[in-house]
């Protein structure tokens, strides 16, 4: 039988704490699904934590990472990726996580024809 205790602590655990008040939950929810489908091998749990007063913090093994009182908005799912991938998977190429959207176009655009 395996010691549940070791085993638990082999790769990085991640914690997001949200706000039961503000009905965050589906928020967090989604932030761990996403999490758990990109770092499949490298993390050993994702955890959601209920909490009141508008919080929503994102903690590796115990560090924030992510505090919406600090930085006073919600993250974008990219930059939660890349947050904890410089910490469980520092080397890992995030594919199109790690490329920056398109710039706008500076392309005028098309004006609609008026029928006289």
């Amino acid at each position: 039988m395996a010691q549940h205790g070791q085993d638990m602590y082999k790769h990085p655990r991640v914690e997001i704490q949200y706000c039961t008040q503000c009905r965050w939950l589906l928020r967090a929810a989604w932030m761990a699904q996403e999490l758990l489908t990109t770092f499949a091998t490298e993390l050993g749990e994702v955890t959601l934590q209920p909490g009141t007063g508008g919080v929503f913090e994102v903690r590796v093994d115990g560090e924030t990472i992510w505090s919406r009182a600090t930085q006073r908005r919600f993250p974008e799912v990219r930059e939660l990726k890349q947050l904890v991938r410089d910490r469980v998977a520092p080397g890992r190429d995030l594919g199109h996580t790690d490329r920056r959207p398109a710039a706008p176009s500076a392309a005028p655009m098309p004006q609609p024809r008026h029928n006289s």
